[in-house]
């Protein structure tokens, strides 16, 4: 039979810093785009708000991908 190791602390506490780290810099990256969107608002002087909607969602889609791509390093 094959038996596998039992996780290390050093690894646990590793993978909840990466984790725990996540929801800051989803929040960061949103809260930017949606700053610029809002600049860029200003700037043009639209009245829809077009420019905030377009970055906010940019900034989602742009967060995601980091999760996803900092999931993957995640070692079991």
């Amino acid at each position: 039979m094959d038996q596998q190791k039992p996780p290390s602390k050093k690894n646990n506490l590793k993978n909840i810093a990466l984790l725990s780290g996540i929801a800051f810099e989803m929040g960061a990256i949103i809260f930017l785009a949606a700053k610029g969107g809002i600049w860029l608002d200003e700037h043009y002087q639209t009245d829809k708000r077009i420019f905030t909607a377009i970055a906010t969602l940019f900034g989602v889609a742009i967060s995601i991908w980091v999760v996803l791509r900092q999931l993957k390093r995640i070692k079991y």
